[in-house]
């Protein structure tokens, strides 16, 4: 694979095409509003030059990576001669299903193209295509450019070339890619997010305050942070989502979200992205 194409220009699809980059793949991505892909260029700019003072990658090597990441605002143009198509927009499946069927007409059919959803069946995502062989999940945890794990998604027709061509690029851009099958919330979110929505529940409940939850979790579970700044961080509108999918998927209340993520959901509170979520952050 040379040449990548990451629709949504968000943190997940900034730190997508960020690594690609990095990894030596020309990087397209696109997103509708140009000001998104302003910024998303200014991010990675910025995440470059962190890991150069951090000595990851030499100084000159910021200015050569950044050169391989462009921005378009047609998705039909982007992926025209794409040997990867990673799609990053927020985690509503009609959302989803709508693009992969655009996808599917513009892109060549020889290419693979894949999901970063976190919690939506790829198997009903392929079969919004003409090639489910050729679709699979690609699930990059947040930070992208930090975290080395990439849940890799066989849907019921992905097939095992498909499968081991993702599986080795993603280990040629340095990440760790790990093998699961099709089924709501796949690894990560299952066990993740009732943990998180049991810990908005004990601050409903008014069992503990925000910091104490987090600090009970953090210094007593070794966790590197939090289950509420985790939710902050991975906002509160993605947890929202992830939890609906796995009630209505899966059928059981104990993936119920809790009316408090809700009310903040609401309420605009979606995190770090928002200045304000269980946590308060800086502008």
């Amino acid at each position: 694979m040379k040449r990548v194409t990451v629709i949504g220009g968000g943190t997940m699809g900034n730190g997508i095409a960020h690594v690609c980059a990095q990894g030596g793949l020309d990087a397209t991505l696109v997103d509708v509003d140009p000001a998104a892909l302003e910024r998303a260029r200014a991010t990675i700019r910025k995440n470059l030059e962190r890991q150069a003072r951090k000595g990851l990658i030499d100084e000159g090597e910021v200015e050569t990576i950044l050169g391989r990441v462009s921005g378009a605002t047609s998705v039909a143009d982007a992926v025209a001669d794409a040997d990867l198509v990673v799609e990053a927009v927020p985690e509503k499946a009609e959302l989803k299903y709508d693009l992969f069927r655009t996808l599917d007409e513009a892109a060549p059919a020889g290419a693979i193209l894949a999901s970063n959803t976190s919690s939506i069946s790829i198997t009903e995502i392929a079969a919004r295509t003409g090639r489910p062989g050729r679709v699979i999940g690609m699930h990059f945890m947040n930070p992208v450019p930090v975290m080395k794990l990439v849940e890799v998604i066989r849907g019921l027709a992905t097939s095992d070339d498909t499968t081991e061509a993702v599986m080795t690029l993603a280990r040629a851009l340095g990440k760790t890619p790990v093998e699961v099958n099709d089924f709501p919330g796949f690894v990560s979110n299952r066990v993740l997010m009732p943990m998180i929505n049991e810990a908005v529940f004990c601050l409903m409940e008014g069992v503990a305050e925000v910091d104490a939850i987090d600090t009970v979790m953090k210094l007593g579970m070794n966790h590197p942070m939090g289950p509420l700044a985790l939710a902050d961080l991975i906002g509160l509108d993605t947890c929202l989502n992830i939890l609906e999918v796995l009630h209505r998927e899966l059928g059981d209340d104990r993936y119920r979200p809790c009316p408090l993520l809700r009310k903040y959901v609401a309420a605009g509170w979606l995190g770090r992205k928002t200045g304000r979520g269980f946590h308060t952050y800086d502008a």
